[in-house]
């Protein structure tokens, strides 16, 4: 079956495999878990939740840390996660997981931004994909 959505979490939860457009072009295809790969956010499972959004704040090369579910959402600026794990340690707050938090809304809005700097061939352009020229 073919689904075409812009609901993009109701397709992550639904769809094994997505193929990605962006200006009628293929950006993207394969399964979700794929496409979506590592993301740039990550949750920090910790019980000193307070603590540990204090000391992530104040860190160089850190975005934001905010009170999430699991934990810390936090999003690294060029930070390894080992790097947020050995902060967090180093001030006493034990880390019992780090999984990566990205969505395919992030994957896809990514994608997007990716392909905005691609020349895409003008109306009449005999590149164009069409195969037809524009009437004069």
């Amino acid at each position: 079956m073919i689904l075409s959505s812009h609901m993009l979490a109701e397709v992550e939860q639904t769809c094994t495999h997505v193929v990605v457009m962006g200006m009628g072009r293929r950006l993207a295809a394969g399964p979700v878990g794929e496409i979506v790969g590592a993301g740039s956010a990550l949750v920090v499972g910790t019980p000193q939740v307070q603590r540990a959004v204090a000391v992530l704040s104040g860190m160089d090369g850190i975005d934001g840390a905010e009170r999430h579910p699991d934990g810390v959402l936090v999003r690294p600026n060029g930070v390894a996660a080992s790097a947020v794990v050995a902060a967090l340690v180093g001030a006493g707050i034990p880390v019992e997981r780090v999984t990566a938090n990205r969505r395919l809304e992030d994957a896809f809005l990514a994608l997007i931004a990716g392909s905005a700097g691609t020349d895409l061939p003008e109306p009449g352009d005999p590149g164009r994909d069409s195969g037809q020229e524009d009437a004069p």
